[in-house]
């Protein structure tokens, strides 16, 4: 199950995600080194909140994001 962080800007190590739109407005940020968990958050807001999802969580969204199994 995936929680909160009400004030990401602690986390280091923060990339912008592959699949975000370039200059669109609609961009995550991921960051990286941390082993059991994924920390997500909006690119606009980096002293907003994150979600963090376990590892699993978020291999499993990405397969699906790979594989066109996700739709808006």
């Amino acid at each position: 199950m995936s929680a909160r962080i009400n004030d990401a800007s602690f986390l280091a190590n923060w990339r912008k995600s592959t699949y975000s739109e370039n200059g669109a407005g609609g961009c995550i940020e991921v960051s990286d080194g941390h082993t059991a968990t994924v920390p997500v958050r909006d690119s606009k807001a980096p002293t907003g909140p994150a979600i963090v999802f376990t590892a699993r969580e978020w291999s499993t969204f990405v397969s699906a994001v790979k594989a066109n199994e996700i739709t808006s």
